[in-house]
Order: structure tokens, then C-alpha cells, then sequence
């Protein structure tokens, strides 16, 4: 695509460890026919981790069962278009802009949750590394010898993680590559997530450098000592982000040589649960998450690897206060 290469995850990937963790929040994770309501459920950790609490809290404030159904942001999106499924747990901006000016500002089948949790996305390496070959900013990246510090595959270029194919991240990093001008110098790898942070913890085990997408809330940071690559500050006038479906020469039209913009992630439902259960939407606008409750939430179910039932159960008993406002201020 446009001449950037992208390649499988097996150099970056030597060690073949299996990601037991996100088997243990998949197993028996999908939607039935009884379910009263259906939670989509994209493909990385944190929203994975925030459905099945949602699915907890709708049990206990409601009495509803939840049902899980993994997809892609553009299955669910139309899905809760479509009146089939009625949540997406994490809807980030801007990465799902798109997304969200067709369903949420023009079709208006869809609802975000006025409350967002800060986040932050960028480009990660260990501080080990950083300290060791004195790469501190995304423009080092360009260097080819310090760029070669990345190459597992001998071809005399590194290689970086930019995200799963699905991701709408993943082609704005495709942007930033091309617009810093490490797609030159720099493999551009496209895999699911849990086989990069399955590579990411065998790479730090080993002592090998690693660069990669990285975005937090994410338990990879409570594991290791990761840092982020510094960047030119975010400046919309230097952010021309074109997606593939809505122009085929998005790549070519798009330049993004700066920070991502401040970044936050929502709660999406449907409007057809808003009109029928306008109780439970107004409880969904209400939650307010943040960047430390997210990532306990994800550290103890992948990293812990607590069954996220009984997790979910604990976790509400400890934050019976924090519910118990979200449950007043819906009632408002």
C-alpha cells in the first residue's frame, strides 16, 4: 500500500509464548440468544476488561444478562446501527471519529457517553533501551543505524509494531511513519495484539530492544519500564488524518508528523437502548472511569489472570461509593 511494507510479526516474534491471559477473558465470552442486552467487544485488553464489568453492573443495577460479542469497531458500530447489539465499551477519539460522525452525529443511531477517560497513545520502547542507544525521540527513528538497533531479521532495517490490521490506529500510524520518514528506515508490522505483547514480553525478558504502538490505560506499563518517544507537540495544522474508506488515496493525501491529539476514549450505546431502556442509558452516560481504574482492571484479568466474574463481583464491592453516585446522578 503506497510502498510501505508491511510484514508478518514472526521477526519481531522469535519466542511463540502462547497469551494465556486474553484466552481467560474469551473463553465463553459470546453473545446468546437470551441475552436482553449484547456488549460488543473490540479486540484489545482495556475494552475487553471494561465489558465485562459493564455486563456485572447491568447484572446487578438492572437485572440484565449480557451477552459479549467480539467484532471489529466497524462490525459493532453497525450492529448497534443495525438494532443487534446495543454497547461498544470503548469508543476512542479521535481514532473512531469516523465512526462516530456516521452513527453518532449523521445516522444518529448511536449515543456516546458524555464522559471520557483521558488517554494517551504514541511510540514505546523500554527505558533500557532508550538509555542504551540514546534513542529519545520518534525522529531517531529515521537514523538508519539506530533504526538498525530494531532489525531481528537481518534485511538492515528495524522493525515496529504499529498496531492490529483492524485498528483505526493502526493506519494513522501508517501516516506518522510516512510523514516522519521512518516507513524508509522502519518494517511497519501489522498483528493482532496479543501477539505483539506476547513479543513485547519476550523482547524485555531477553533483553532485546523493541519498538512499538503503544497507548495507556495498558497493563504492559504496570508490567515493565516503558516510556514514550518524544514528539513534536499535537498542532491541527499539521494533522491531515484520511481514512481508506473515505478515499482510496488516503495514505498519499494524509500528513501527521506531530503528537497524536488529546486523546479519550467513551462508553457507545445504541439509541434503540436509549428509547427502550432510557434507566440504563442514563446509567451508561453517568460511569465515569479513569486512567488508574482502568488499568487495574486490566492488570488483574491479563495479568493476574483473575476469573473476570469474580473480579467484577470484587471489584463493585470495593467501589459501592463510586456506583452508588454513578446510580444518583443517573436518577438526575
Amino acid at each position: 500500500m503506497g510502498g510501505h511494507e508491511i510484514h508478518e510479526l514472526a521477526p519481531m516474534n522469535k519466542l511463540t509464548v502462547p497469551f494465556f491471559a486474553l484466552g481467560l477473558l474469551v473463553t465463553g465470552a459470546t453473545a446468546t440468544r437470551a441475552a436482553d442486552v449484547v456488549i460488543g467487544v473490540p479486540d484489545w485488553s482495556s475494552a475487553t476488561v471494561t465489558a465485562h464489568v459493564l455486563k456485572a453492573l447491568l447484572k446487578t443495577e438492572f437485572g440484565l444478562e449480557a451477552g459479549l460479542e467480539f467484532g471489529t469497531n466497524e462490525a459493532i458500530f453497525a450492529a448497534m446501527d443495525a438494532g443487534t447489539e446495543d454497547i461498544h465499551p470503548e469508543v476512542w477519539l479521535p481514532n473512531h471519529s469516523s465512526l462516530n460522525a456516521e452513527y453518532v452525529l449523521r445516522r444518529k443511531s448511536v449515543v456516546m457517553s458524555p464522559k471520557g477517560v483521558p488517554a494517551r497513545q504514541g511510540i514505546c520502547l523500554t527505558k533500557a533501551t532508550q538509555d542504551a542507544y540514546d534513542i529519545v525521540s520518534v525522529n531517531d527513528l529515521t537514523d538508519p543505524d539506530k533504526a538498525a538497533v530494531f532489525d531481528t531479521d537481518g534485511n538492515g532495517k528495524g522493525e515496529i509494531w504499529i498496531g492490529a490490521e483492524d485498528w483505526s490506529s493502526t493506519k494513522v500510524e501508517k501516516i506518522r511513519a510516512k510523514s516522519y520518514g521512518y516507513d524508509q528506515t522502519m518494517d511497519l508490522l501489522e498483528a493482532p495484539e496479543a501477539i505483539a505483547v506476547t513479543a513485547i514480553d519476550a523482547a524485555i525478558a531477553g533483553d532485546k530492544p523493541l519498538v512499538f504502538y503503544c497507548y495507556e490505560p495498558h497493563h504492559t506499563f504496570e508490567l515493565h519500564d516503558i516510556v514514550f518517544l518524544d514528539e513534536p507537540p499535537y498542532d491541527p495544522r499539521k494533522w491531515t488524518v484520511v481514512m481508506p474508506d473515505d478515499d482510496p488515496d488516503w495514505l498519499e493525501k494524509s500528513s501527521a508528523g506531530v503528537a497524536w491529539p488529546p486523546s479519550f476514549f467513551h462508553i457507545n450505546y445504541s439509541s434503540k437502548l436509549a428509547n427502550e431502556r432510557p434507566d440504563v442509558a442514563a446509567f451508561l452516560s453517568a460511569i465515569r472511569l479513569d486512567v488508574d481504574t482502568v488499568s487495574e482492571m486490566t492488570y488483574a484479568l491479563i495479568v493476574e489472570r483473575r476469573d473476570p466474574e469474580e473480579f467484577s463481583a470484587q471489584w463493585m464491592a470495593d467501589n459501592a461509593d463510586r456506583i452508588a453516585a454513578w446510580r444518583k446522578a443517573a436518577n438526575h
